[in-house]
């Protein structure tokens, strides 16, 4: 890392914000009989994998992890996914990223669902940088950090030698 990050949030923080999430996510559906965690690859997939240890744990629901390819640059929604979209027909679906700057990626996941009638869609995100563009909101989010649009948050998790993390550079 180089003098310049600005440490956010450190390995204890993140684990407790990823607990109140999966709390918070119990607390919204602890009627369902099962979950879709679908997570954004690949930075919400590490962030996604974390929710489900939890929920499994604590939840009496069943939670199924999905992934969900999505290109943030392009200018098409686009996404690519390896399961079955109907898996999610008439379920709740929390769509999982690790940080929401100007609301395309979420935006792009959204669409995915499209044509599938789901119970109900959330969005779980670590760091909320308050820079929509997009029309989406944050449903369950870890932290809501005000920063310009030159900045950038990098969210460390899992890093072959790194402790998990979240810097601001």
């Amino acid at each position: 890392m180089t003098e310049k990050h600005l440490l956010i949030l450190n390995s204890h923080q993140i684990q407790q914000r990823i607990i109140r999430i999966a709390y918070q996510i119990l607390e919204d559906n602890f009627d369902e009989d099962e979950i879709i965690i679908a997570a954004i690859l690949p930075s919400g997939g590490k962030l996604a994998a974390r929710l489900k240890t939890i929920l499994d744990d604590i939840a009496d629901f069943k939670s199924t992890l999905v992934g969900i390819g999505i290109e943030k640059n392009s200018t098409k929604m686009e996404a690519e996914f390896s399961f079955d979209l109907e898996i999610c027909s008439n379920k709740p679906v929390i769509l999982v990223d690790d940080v929401l700057n100007s609301g395309r990626t979420l935006a792009y996941g959204f669409f995915v669902f499209k044509d599938i009638p789901l119970k109900k869609l959330r969005t779980a995100i670590l760091i909320d940088r308050n820079h929509k563009r997009f029309p989406v909101t944050v449903d369950f989010a870890g932290l809501a950090l005000s920063t310009v649009l030159k900045e950038h948050v990098e969210v460390v998790l899992d890093a072959e030698g790194e402790e998990d993390a979240a810097y601001l550079r």
